[in-house]
């Protein structure tokens, strides 16, 4: 990822000037700086002391490939975990749910005085059935489903 302007002078940090040098690598090798160009840059990004000396090093280049391929999967690992988070969140309210449909039938077995059929069986093992299958046949790509938001 590479340095954001600063409006205050920001010092860099040496992963700011190696995002920068990276940058201006993937900016020669496909064609969008000559080699002189590159070398002058190249020389302001190792000497540049604060985010604003680094900015405009890379602001007029187009964005390149090596860049695009790298925040895309940083995206589809960011959506992945996300989903996983979701999908363990949903195991819990399974959970919660378990608990709450459990207590009730306990207590009208209580009241009744035997315990009688474990009715929550039914609706806990098709929500469960459902959560597994979530994890066998996980969504596809989101750019498969235009509408969904």
């Amino acid at each position: 990822m590479e340095p954001q302007p600063a409006t205050t002078p920001l010092r860099a940090s040496d992963s700011d000037r190696d995002a920068t040098i990276e940058r201006l690598g993937d900016a020669l090798a496909e064609g969008a700086l000559d080699t002189t160009e590159y070398d002058i840059r190249l020389q302001q990004a190792t000497t540049a002391t604060t985010l604003a000396q680094l900015h405009p090093l890379t602001a007029d280049l187009p964005a390149s490939q090596a860049t695009l391929a790298k925040e895309d999967a940083a995206r589809k690992a960011a959506q992945h975990h996300a989903d996983k988070r979701a999908w363990l969140n949903e195991w819990s309210y399974w959970t919660g749910g378990a608990a709450i449909m459990t207590a009730i039938w306990a207590v009208n077995s209580l009241r009744e005085g035997e315990w009688s059929f474990y009715w929550p069986l039914a609706p806990l093992g098709i929500w469960a059935a459902i959560l597994v299958s979530y994890a066998i046949w996980p969504e596809r790509d989101r750019t498969d489903h235009p509408t969904r938001h």
